[in-house]
């Protein structure tokens, strides 16, 4: 996918040294361009992705020794602020938060203003609830500049069910009288077709993001796949380890590019007896 230089409301080209620096600055430190290759490979295409994973994930890299990860997570360490800071400074960072609309200003108010980026928002209930609408409707907004409550980047578009629809898209883009043709261009959509790829599409979106401005990401649904590539209790423990996996890879990818994570969920019953019985609602999402 061609990547696209995003610019401010003059025309004129933002600044490229706002966002994550590029795991190629390492060259400069030490590091060989063999050895970067090999972290790109695998999805590492920034130092803050280095800077936040644990070394036993980088000496399980074919070609990178014990010393080397040590070397890798050194240099990232000092480029990247890992450290204590004051309560004020995070009140800042927070402030500087951008919000992506719903399309709805109910629902904004409810949610604070928004869907808020740099973090994981999950969006559960029963089947159609909307929830998949929701997400056609965000895939646009977050490309409305900033001042109209946008993101104004691209959206990463993974889709576990079959129910992404491209005319749902163009609907909404008319709303907004955004070019349709335009509005597509600029969500990059992939079918997950069981976990591991749904996993292995994250390695794919990190090295997207890394070249060109992103707002939001979707997984419609998170779950979906592990109802059916796990079965039983005695896959439990497998499935939630590969499910932690796959929402902590989200999460790195929020910290590490400031974007939006929208993950949608289905509910189950909760039948435990008399705690159903005093319940309002005894549905749950899906793995808690």
């Amino acid at each position: 996918m061609a990547s696209m230089d995003v610019q401010n409301d003059d025309g004129k080209e933002l600044d490229e040294s706002i966002g994550p620096l590029p795991i190629s600055k390492l060259e400069s430190r030490g590091v060989s361009a063999g050895d970067i290759k090999k972290l790109q490979e695998v999805g590492y295409h920034t130092i803050e992705s280095i800077a936040f994973s644990p070394k036993k994930q980088l000496i399980i890299i074919k070609g990178i020794s014990e010393a080397k990860a040590d070397k890798i997570l050194s240099e990232a360490s000092k480029l990247i602020p890992m450290g204590f800071t004051t309560a004020t400074e995070c009140h800042l960072r927070r402030s500087e938060i951008a919000q992506l609309t719903t399309g709805s200003s109910e629902l904004d108010k409810l949610l604070s203003g928004g869907i808020e980026t740099g973090s994981i928002t999950e969006m559960f209930g029963e089947f159609r609830t909307g929830k998949t609408q929701l997400c056609h409707t965000l895939a646009v907004t977050c490309q409305l500049p900033i001042d109209l409550a946008g993101g104004e980047g691209k959206c990463l578009y993974i889709d576990t069910e079959g129910t992404f629809r491209p005319e749902r898209i163009l609907a909404v883009a008319e709303k907004y009288k955004l070019s349709g043709t335009d509005v597509l261009d600029n969500i990059a959509y992939a079918r997950a077709y069981n976990t591991d790829h749904q996993l292995q599409l994250l390695v794919q979106a990190s090295g997207m993001m890394s070249e060109s401005r992103y707002a939001l990401l979707i997984v419609d649904s998170a779950t979906s796949l592990y109802r059916t590539d796990y079965s039983g209790r005695g896959e439990l423990s497998a499935r939630q380890m590969h499910l932690a996996k796959f929402l902590r890879a989200l999460q790195r990818m929020a910290d590490e590019f400031g974007i939006a994570v929208v993950i949608t969920n289905q509910v189950v019953a909760q039948v435990d007896g008399a705690a159903s019985m005093f319940s309002v609602d005894p549905k749950k999402p899906i793995e808690g």
